[in-house]
């Protein structure tokens, strides 16, 4: 398979070459593209150097599959331009999440949906896939009404400029901000930018995609996310409200059997999902799982996972990986 990964010099790009090389995807020509100013810089991967293309280099080539994690604008110009020429994208920004003419993918959920026809498949927001991969097997089982959602988001997910703001306010050194205030020793309740209902398009992200993945807007997400010094992982206090009851047992089976989870669950032994734990892992880790004894058949967990793997290159490899084994490219 001739891959292009497009992005490749950024935080995620980094991530997802290490994953193709992780999982053996099979690469029999990479393509290395990133902006105007990294053309000509080399990368490694799988012990050779690669040198960064632009992008109509990398159209020229016409890749089979280009995994894109370099921004919405970046995708909504090029993916269509790569997707002219044959190649299935997979697009980790937000430029096609909602386009209701492309799908919205997490594999273990609704891979089985992709087609041919498929050339630009849209990789979801990082904190809805923990999410989802979480309320997916419960919702088949009780059938959710409403998910209530709050979230602490490492630093990691806004990018190098926030990472080494915190590493400034740690030394003591005055530099560039990627936020408006500190973020050492606080908490922002303010991820992404504001829309006018007053909920950030992060908040708003987690309301909409859930229902687009599951092809189901019979349940509601209402979400609080919050930006916390970590320097990686995403968690997720999550409280869902069924039309069915349940039993913890039960609720913890479910999820141990399901692909991709992991249940980390024993007040007794100090056993939960952290974030320290969950650095460079690929499942999804849920824990602090009980019952909402506030009203009925409610359901109270915590869901930990690596944003820059599960929630964005991890993901966006499952995805090709599908496309590759089904013969969809």
């Amino acid at each position: 398979m001739k891959i292009a990964v497009v992005g490749a010099t950024g935080m995620v790009g980094e991530v997802m070459l290490r994953v193709l090389e992780e999982r053996n995807f099979p690469v029999s020509e990479l393509l290395l593209v990133a902006s105007e100013r990294s053309i000509g810089k080399e990368l490694t991967f799988k012990g050779e150097t690669y040198k960064i293309i632009g992008m109509e280099d990398a159209i020229a080539a016409k890749p089979d599959i280009a995994i894109f994690s370099a921004g919405g604008g970046i995708s909504l110009e090029w993916a269509p331009k790569f997707a002219e020429v044959g190649t299935t994208v997979v697009d980790n920004s937000s430029a096609w999440r909602m386009d209701p003419t492309k799908k919205l993918v997490v594999p273990e959920i609704n891979a089985s949906e992709l087609t041919k026809e498929d050339k630009i498949i849209a990789n979801p927001n990082c904190s809805t896939i923990q999410l989802v991969m979480t309320l997916a097997p419960l919702h088949k089982a009780y059938k959710m009404k409403r998910v209530v959602v709050s979230t602490y988001q490492s630093i990691s997910g806004t990018g190098v400029k926030a990472v080494k703001q915190l590493e400034n306010e740690l030394a003591g050194v005055e530099g560039e901000m990627a936020y408006p205030y500190p973020i050492n020793r606080n908490a922002l309740p303010h991820c992404d930018v504001f829309e006018e209902n007053g909920y950030t398009k992060e908040e708003m992200k987690l309301a909409r995609e859930p229902q687009k993945i599951l092809s189901d807007h019979s349940f509601a997400v209402s979400a609080t996310a919050v930006r916390i010094p970590t320097a990686g992982g995403h968690s997720e206090a999550v409280n869902v409200a069924f039309e069915n009851d349940f039993t913890l047992a039960d609720v913890r089976r479910i999820l141990s059997e399901t692909p991709g989870v992991v249940v980390q669950d024993n007040p007794d032994t100090n056993t939960y999902p952290m974030p320290i734990y969950a650095h460079d892992k690929d499942e999804v880790f849920v824990g602090r799982i009980r019952r909402d004894e506030s009203q009925p058949n409610t359901l109270n967990m915590w869901v930990v996972a690596d944003n820059l793997r599960k929630g964005a290159a991890t993901n966006a490899v499952q995805i090709a990986e599908y496309l590759v084994e089904n013969d969809l490219v």
